[in-house]
């Protein structure tokens, strides 16, 4: 672990122990001393928007977020066939269902099979940035305000990372984060949504907390009053998030830093047996995955270490997702699909280019922890 990452693993110990000594381990108990509160405003500079609500999990996130947006029963959601489970899983949540589109070489939803996909029950378009590589925001926007479809982005795997000047989440309707184990700023479990829209953010904020109609701040006195569920974030998850959002420029930095090492020492193979994922913001790209000419190829350059192959990810991949295509809801009257009245393809047929491609492709881990003279040599024997 480098010095950086060092310093923010204190910081994160020493908030954890203030907010232990208080004794107030949920946001509404701690007052204007809330962590969440805190944390919840410095999401919301870094990231340039007005709103942020901090939730228990990037799962949570989506699900507030669609509730937020107003989607429902007999409504289609687009979702990429490579995310992960919880993307289509949100829209069922609501009542919605999910229809899949394929991703294209970048690894993220193509807005051309995106168009292809609409149909007169679209009514959101959930985008997803997987592996810090950034969705093509600008023409999905495009295609969704074409539509009048709203956008949220799934932006769990790719706090911190930019596109084109704008900071993956802030683009859309609304975005919606993780901080689980795997992300780039973690606290076991964790989310949060973020918004410019007043009243998406008034509807997730009550659904996010049952009590929140009585709650200052969440809901308007013109508000319509929505039934919420138990989402909080708890204090010590914010506790242990804010050094790291302190310290997340520098973490994000580093990623480019040891990407462009890793390249570095593949070089002699670029252009030969493998090829580098293409980015739609290639200046600023913090993620690494590479092509190769066969699925062969890639199982074997996947089984080394920090690589993994992609079509070999569980439940990142639609071909997985056992519990969507059961179709098997808590009760008969609540069946998503019923209200839809459509037959939607969720079979290994639905996006055989996304299958072909995750077949091809291999993900680097770019280990932001480790200092850099330890991930040189660490490349060197990835590429050897």
């Amino acid at each position: 672990m480098g010095l950086a990452a060092m310093a923010t693993t204190a910081r994160g110990m020493a908030a954890t122990v203030r907010v232990l000594g208080r004794g107030e381990l949920g946001r509404f108990t701690g007052g204007d001393r809330s962590e969440v509160a805190r944390f919840e405003s410095e999401l919301a500079g870094f990231l340039g928007t007005p709103h942020a609500l901090a939730v228990n999990s990037g799962t949570s996130a989506l699900v507030a977020a669609l509730v937020g947006a107003g989607i429902g029963p007999g409504d289609e959601v687009l979702v990429p066939a490579y995310t992960w489970v919880s993307t289509a899983a949100a829209a069922l949540a609501v009542g919605a269902v999910p229809v899949l589109v394929e991703v294209d070489a970048s690894l993220t939803m193509d807005p051309a099979d995106l168009k292809d996909r609409i149909t007169p029950r679209s009514r959101a378009v959930l985008p997803v940035h997987m592996l810090n590589h950034v969705a093509d925001m600008d023409a999905i926007m495009d295609v969704a305000a074409a539509h009048d479809l709203v956008v949220i982005e799934d932006a769990c795997q790719a706090i911190g990372v930019t596109y084109r000047g704008r900071p993956a989440g802030s683009i859309g309707h609304a975005g919606a984060f993780s901080f689980n184990q795997h992300k780039n700023i973690r606290s076991g479990e964790g989310g949060a949504l973020v918004t410019r829209d007043p009243k998406l953010f008034e509807r997730a904020s009550m659904y996010h907390d049952v009590g929140s109609y009585e709650r200052a701040g969440f809901a308007g006195a013109a508000a319509d009053l929505i039934v919420g569920v138990n989402l909080r974030m708890p204090e010590l998850s914010a506790a242990v998030l804010r050094p790291q959002l302190a310290g997340l420029r520098a973490q994000i930095a580093r990623r480019r830093r040891h990407r462009d090492i890793m390249l570095s020492a593949l070089s002699d193979r670029i252009g030969r047996d493998l090829q580098p994922v293409p980015h739609h913001d290639p200046a600023n790209a913090a993620g690494l995955a590479l092509a190769f000419a066969t699925p062969e190829a890639a199982a074997e350059f996947g089984a080394r270490r920090g690589v993994h192959r992609l079509i070999d990810t569980g439940r990142h991949v639609y071909t997985n997702w056992r519990s969507l295509q059961a179709r098997n809801p808590l009760h008969p009257g609540f069946d998503p699909y019923a209200a839809n009245g459509t037959e939607i393809d969720h079979g290994p047929g639905a996006c055989p280019r996304t299958l072909e491609i995750l077949a091809r492709t291999c993900v680097v881990d770019l280990a932001p922890e480790l200092p850099t003279p330890a991930f040189r040599l660490l490349a060197s024997r990835t590429a050897g």
